[in-house]
């Protein structure tokens, strides 16, 4: 390769997109060189989400609090882990979905987004992804609330 398509290449990712790349990068060689048991490993993961949750700035910091609550407490069955650096939740080892901060890629509002294994279909056509404002309100959790037991039904 070229120092001419390493430059093209580079300009096609933001700041941010290559550092959610590189925090992937790590959360897998992480996770592959973590020792203990599966339980203990499941343990870690859970508590790296909660610690990337505390850094978060406000108003992300809350909402992405009360989606990880609202997860734990519909479907403790998915297991909480970082996807690219953000807080996501899987079953079987696939995410089913991820709360994106808005503050990570410098966006108007933080995205409650589901993956493929998200049991949503209705139809040919539906949503995957949502926006979230610090408005968040009590009928929104539990919409929220609704779409995690459908996606993991």
């Amino acid at each position: 390769m070229t120092m001419a398509t390493t430059k093209q290449s580079d300009a096609a990712f933001t700041e941010e997109e290559r550092a959610a790349m590189k925090e992937h990068a790590a959360e897998v060689k992480r996770a592959r060189s973590t020792k203990g048991t599966k339980a203990e490993k499941a343990a870690a993961e859970a508590a790296a989400v909660v610690e990337k949750i505390a850094a978060m700035p406000e108003p992300d910091k809350g909402l992405a609090e009360r989606i990880h609550r609202i997860a734990l407490e519909v479907a403790p069955d998915l297991a909480p882990r970082l996807w690219y650096g953000m807080p996501a939740y899987a079953k079987d080892g696939k995410v089913v979905f991820f709360f994106q901060d808005a503050a990570k890629f410098k966006a108007r509002y933080a995205t409650l987004g589901f993956q493929d294994p998200a049991q949503l279909d209705d139809g040919s056509f539906w949503p995957t992804s949502w926006a979230v404002t610090p408005e968040f309100s009590e009928a929104d959790e539990a919409t929220v609330a609704e779409l995690i037991r459908r996606a993991v039904a």
